[in-house]
């Protein structure tokens, strides 16, 4: 049945697949004639649909309750066509809306504002909260326009986007950025790592040298995650021990046929303690914002703890900076400043002001001070 029927192996642990034969294993079935090709695609797919919505019923009776949170992103499917997504999220947790096929349109606010108000519409527009989205200028600007339309909507941006896009700046700094020279020496450290990582990988022997002394392998990381310097830089120091046993066996000098120059230099990098303290060094300050990214990219509430979280974080991110230094408290160091401004810099782009719940915008900026709300205001007073 997979071979002739070209199935994807994947199905065999579908637990839906293991639990159907299972059920015909133990019922007798005698006369039974499983649905034809249009009976699957029709009648069948329409029953499913209409038992998943039954089984949803009981998450959107909360939405009057306690409201609900819009979350979009534009994404691609395996055909790699463009795809807009919608969630509902509420303290019960997510919920899939649906997905539009932006193929052959213009992704601008305009259309992005349209696809929303039609979700908003479809859930009720007094049951939505906020509206989250990445920091794109045409989602955002959807977002606004939603908050303009609907008074008690607003725009959110994604805590998740603007932290990625922070250690992009960080990690990948562009030749014309004003950084660039304090910021390069990370850049160089990760294209090295890039360079060990991609020789190993697409030599069978060497690689094979590896799996023999780790269990632990090189991560394939999508292109779409800018943290991915620091996850592959973690993996390296994971692997450190296993890669120096490697380059000292006999056998590495042996692969004459793998690019000698190459296994040389790749050899050089991994001995070297130098380039070993830049990775430790890299990873100690990046870690903090990739800890913080874990932790608010997930399906719970988290945006009322994003300001205790971004002050830890800044601390965390000083401290190893100011240690590598040897520079004291009251002293400047570049790398940090740096880091410091990037950081307040996405956190300011970020920002939303504070609802006017309370009697006009300036009395609820008081009230604000008062409370000692941020700029990021969560989706419910405290």
């Amino acid at each position: 049945m997979f071979i002739t029927g070209g199935v994807p192996f994947n199905l065999a642990r579908n637990p839906y697949y293991r639990e159907s034969y299972n059920f015909i294993a133990k019922n007798e079935m005698g006369g039974y004639v499983p649905p034809g090709y249009n009976a699957l695609r029709t009648t069948c797919l329409a029953k499913e649909k209409k038992h998943v919505g039954r089984m949803l019923e009981p998450l959107k009776s909360t939405w009057p309750l306690k409201g609900v949170t819009i979350a979009t992103d534009g994404w691609a499917d395996p055909q790699r066509r463009p795809i807009l997504n919608f969630m509902a999220v509420t303290e019960s947790g997510p919920m899939f809306l649906k997905a539009v096929n932006t193929e052959g349109e213009t992704k601008s606010k305009q259309f992005v504002f349209e696809r929303m108000k039609e979700v908003v519409e479809e859930i009720g527009s007094e049951n939505v909260v906020q509206v989250i989205t990445d920091n794109a200028s045409n989602v955002k600007g959807a977002g606004l326009m939603i908050q303009a339309k609907y008074t008690n909507i607003y725009w959110t941006p994604c805590i998740v986007h603007c932290l990625n896009l922070v250690l992009k700046e960080i990690c990948d700094p562009k030749m014309h950025d004003e950084d660039f020279e304090v910021l390069n020496f990370i850049k160089e450290v990760s294209e090295l790592a890039l360079f060990v990582k991609n020789f190993i990988m697409t030599h069978g022997m060497r690689l094979s040298m590896l799996n023999e002394f780790s269990k632990l392998k090189f991560l394939h990381i999508a292109e779409t995650r800018f943290a991915s310097v620091v996850i592959m830089l973690k993996r390296f120091l994971l692997i450190k021990d296993a890669l120096t046993l490697m380059v000292v066996h006999a056998n590495w000098a042996n692969y004459r046929e793998d690019d000698p120059p190459t296994a040389q230099r790749v050899k050089e990098l991994i001995l070297s303690d130098v380039w070993w303290d830049k990775i430790a060094y890299i990873v100690s300050f990046t870690s903090p914002i990739y800890a913080m990214i874990r932790l608010t990219d997930t399906d719970k509430p988290s945006l009322h703890l994003i300001y205790e979280m971004w002050d830890d974080m800044m601390e965390k991110v000083r401290v190893p900076i100011y240690r590598y230094e040897k520079k004291e408290l009251n002293e400047d160091c570049a790398l940090y400043i740096v880091i410091k401004k990037k950081l307040l810099k996405r956190w300011k782009k970020s920002s939303t002001p504070p609802p006017p719940l309370f009697g006009s915008l300036v009395e609820s900026e008081v009230l604000q001070s008062k409370l000692g709300w941020g700029s990021l205001w969560p989706c419910y007073p405290p």
